[in-house]
C-alpha cells in the first residue's frame, strides 16, 4: 500500500481544485462565522441613557377630576372644605325667645318657619365655609321671581351672588383703602360677615340708591317676599342692621318667613331679636 501513498495524496489534491468540491471550503468558512457570531461580545459602555419613566397620576377620588364652574369665582384659588361634623353648640336665646345654634361655626336661628341661618356683624362664616354658589333653593326662588317680573314687563338680573371669603377680603380692603374702614364698614361686610358668603343673598340690577325709585326698584320691594326673598338692608335701619339701605341687595329666606318679616315691617334682626354689631 505504501508505494500507493504518493499518488492517493495527489489526485486528493487535485480532487479539492475542482470546482465542486469548494463546498468543503465554504462550509468551513460558514461555520467559522457562525461561532463569531455567537461569541459575547466584548463589554461597551452604553452610548444613551435609559430612558426614564415617567409616573402617571391618578386621581384619588371621582371629585378630583371634576371642573369648577363658579362664576365670578373663576380665578380664585380653590378653598379647602372640611367635612361637616354636625356639632351644635346651644348659643342661647333671641331677644323675641328664639333659640339660636351654632353647627360647625355657622349660626342659625331656629323659627316656625326653619331654621334661619345668620351671617351680620354680630354673627359670622367660618372660612372654609361656602356652598360655591347660590344654593338650590334661592336660585330656584330667584328664578321665579324674574320670570314673574318679566311677565310684568320688568327685568330683573344679577349682579353678584355667591361670594367667596376670600373674594370678600379683597372687595373689603379695596374700600377700607379708598374710603376708610369706618366708611366701608357702612357698606361692606368684613370676610366672613357677608350675606354673599351664604349662597342667600343676590344684589340685582343696579348698586344706586336711585334704583329704588325705577319701576324695577320699585316691584323688587312690592313683590320680592311673594318669592322668598327680603329686601335685606331696610330704609332707616342702618342702626339695627349695621348698613345703609340697599334697595338691590335680596335675601332669600323662603317664602313663609319672608311674608312674614315683609307684613311687619320690620327687618330681619328686629323681626328675630338679634344683634348686628362687630365686637
Amino acid at each position: 500500500m505504501k508505494k500507493y501513498l504518493p499518488i492517493l495524496a495527489g489526485a486528493l489534491v487535485v480532487l479539492l481544485s475542482l470546482p465542486g468540491c469548494r463546498i468543503f471550503q465554504l462550509q468551513e468558512i460558514e461555520v467559522n462565522t457562525i461561532t463569531l457570531a455567537t461569541e459575547a461580545p466584548t463589554t461597551a459602555p452604553l452610548t444613551t441613557a435609559p430612558p426614564t419613566t415617567v409616573p402617571v397620576t391618578e386621581p384619588t377620588s371621582e371629585a378630583a377630576t371634576e371642573e369648577t364652574t363658579s362664576g365670578e369665582e373663576t380665578t380664585e384659588e380653590p378653598t379647602t372644605k372640611k367635612a361637616p361634623s354636625g356639632v351644635t353648640v346651644e348659643k342661647g336665646y333671641s331677644a323675641n325667645g328664639y333659640r339660636i345654634v351654632e353647627i360647625d361655626g355657622v349660626t342659625y336661628v331656629k323659627t316656625s318657619y326653619g331654621d334661619v341661618l345668620i351671617a351680620n356683624k354680630t354673627y359670622s362664616l367660618p372660612r372654609d365655609y361656602g356652598p360655591g354658589g347660590l344654593t338650590r333653593a334661592c336660585d330656584a326662588a330667584y328664578d321665579e321671581l324674574k320670570a314673574a317680573a318679566a311677565a310684568d314687563g320688568i327685568d330683573i338680573f344679577i349682579l353678584s351672588g355667591y361670594r367667596s371669603y376670600d373674594l370678600q377680603t379683597s372687595l373689603y380692603n379695596r374700600y377700607v383703602a379708598d374710603d376708610g374702614q369706618a366708611e366701608a364698614d357702612t357698606y361692606s361686610a368684613r370676610p366672613g360677615h357677608s350675606e354673599h358668603q351664604s349662597g342667600l343673598a343676590i344684589d340685582v340690577n343696579s348698586l344706586s340708591y336711585s334704583f329704588a325709585d325705577t319701576p324695577e326698584g320699585q316691584w323688587l320691594a312690592a313683590h320680592a317676599h311673594e318669592y322668598g326673598f327680603i329686601i335685606r338692608y331696610a330704609k332707616n335701619k342702618q342702626g339695627v342692621t349695621g348698613y345703609a339701605y340697599e334697595p338691590w341687595h335680596i335675601r332669600y329666606l323662603g317664602k313663609g318667613l319672608a311674608a312674614a318679616v315683609y307684613e311687619s315691617g320690620l327687618c330681619l334682626e328686629e323681626f328675630l331679636g338679634i344683634t348686628s354689631q362687630y365686637q
